[in-house]
């Protein structure tokens, strides 16, 4: 049986996770990570963080913003992994943000092929340039230069 250390360096966290140690740095400046310091003023990080890495990363590759993933750690103690419970917890909470994200995004897709398919990129007239034609209410004039 390996004896396995319960800290690692932040060499040792940035070889694991694939996150450079620049990011893991900013990730605990943020508050999203933690660790202590030795006598000799260097990080040690509690394994558990491993997973803390792999969640942020997981939680950013669909768009959910650091601030958001930070409350969401913040009810994670120190140095407690999630756990597969967390997550599907987490996923739930953003379902709702993801699925709306993913309807805006397929409506800015249907605009676009329509904006295509028209080929007039009127200023005045197109809904994807001028939505609802909110710069005609503003008057005559340059609006998007100023």
């Amino acid at each position: 049986m390996s004896w396995q250390a319960e800290e690692i360096t932040i060499g040792e966290l940035a070889e694991r996770s694939g996150v450079p140690a620049s990011a893991l740095r900013f990730y605990e400046r943020q508050g999203l990570i933690n660790s202590r310091r030795t006598s000799g003023n260097q990080r040690r990080y509690h394994r558990t963080t491993l997973r803390k890495v792999a969640f942020i990363r997981a939680s950013q590759s669909v768009g959910i913003p650091l601030s958001v993933i930070g409350e969401v750690l913040g009810f994670l103690p120190a140095d407690v992994a999630p756990t597969r419970e967390f997550w599907l917890r987490a996923s739930e909470c953003w379902s709702t943000e993801l699925n709306d994200r993913i309807a805006r995004l397929e409506r800015m897709r249907d605009l676009f092929t329509e904006c295509i398919g028209c080929g007039c990129l009127s200023f005045e007239q197109c809904r994807l340039v001028n939505p609802r034609d909110v710069l005609g209410a503003e008057g005559a004039g340059p609006h998007r230069l100023r």
